[in-house]
């Protein structure tokens, strides 16, 4: 009898890990659209500055900073999904999910500090904007070197993979670790791990930090950050072929 318990605790514990799982999956999917629009809206906001409409610009930085509230709130019940999925055990009661997601949401908001005036995304996109008629000039209450900084690497930890030694705007698969948010090509740093033991320290030089499996994946945020540098990178190589075509033109006219 002990033992029929058990087993029926374990599958039923087995299907609400495995439906977290699914809402977790169905969640990010919401999350990655809510990054797509924000780059469409950052998109739209350039183009207008370009035309010089100011007051337009200003409406679509107030509904980046909403969206980017809607992102937060998505990323905490994500959050709330996964702690949910893996301690959730069964007890003699029926479990009440709508106050145990309610409590981790509740506590996830708890720990977060962030003001959506102050995310770092609202930060690309006043920018993005500014560079439109500063650029490489610091932003009001910024230094230079604050300038180099962002639009040089971003959000970023480390802009090629330590082991495949490719770009990471290159990766076919690019994950993440949870642990120092550095970034990897997929396949190669699940070999590395497996080849260690399944646990492994990462190979970044200085990083004292253990890798495992599960604690390695690719998140919406991490593909946004990834695409931002490849636009990033586009602008860049851009620039420097004007500067190299009017290079042309003055030795020209000498």
């Amino acid at each position: 009898m002990a033992s029929t318990s058990a087993s029926r605790a374990g599958g039923v514990t087995g299907r609400i890990r495995h439906a977290a799982v699914t809402l977790q999956d169905d969640n990010q999917a919401i999350v990655a659209e809510i990054l797509k629009a924000f780059g469409m809206l950052k998109e739209v906001a350039v183009a207008l500055e370009k035309d010089n409409q100011t007051q337009k610009v200003k409406e679509l930085e107030k509904a980046a900073v909403e969206l980017l509230q809607t992102y937060e709130d998505c990323m905490h019940f994500s959050t709330a999904i996964k702690s949910v999925g893996d301690t959730y055990e069964p007890g003699p009661e029926l479990t009440d999910f709508g106050k145990v997601f309610d409590h981790e949401i509740a506590k996830e908001k708890s720990n977060s500090s962030t003001d959506p005036q102050n995310h770092p995304l609202v930060r690309q996109f006043r920018e993005a904007v500014w560079n439109v008629h500063h650029c490489g000039q610091p932003m009001p209450g910024e230094e230079q070197d604050d300038v180099i900084m962002t639009s040089t690497q971003g959000n970023l930890l480390n802009v090629t993979c330590p082991l495949s030694g490719k770009p990471v705007t290159e990766l076919l698969a690019p994950v993440r670790s949870v642990e120092c948010k550095h970034i990897y090509e997929k396949e190669v740093i699940l070999h590395y791990i497996r080849s260690k033991g399944g646990n492994s320290k990462c190979p970044i030089g200085a990083c004292p930090k253990v890798l495992s499996a599960d604690k390695v994946s690719c998140d919406p945020m991490l593909l946004y950050e990834i695409e931002e540098m490849r636009s990033m990178n586009k602008r860049n190589a851009a620039t420097e072929v004007v500067e190299d075509f009017t290079a042309l033109g003055e030795e020209g006219d000498d």
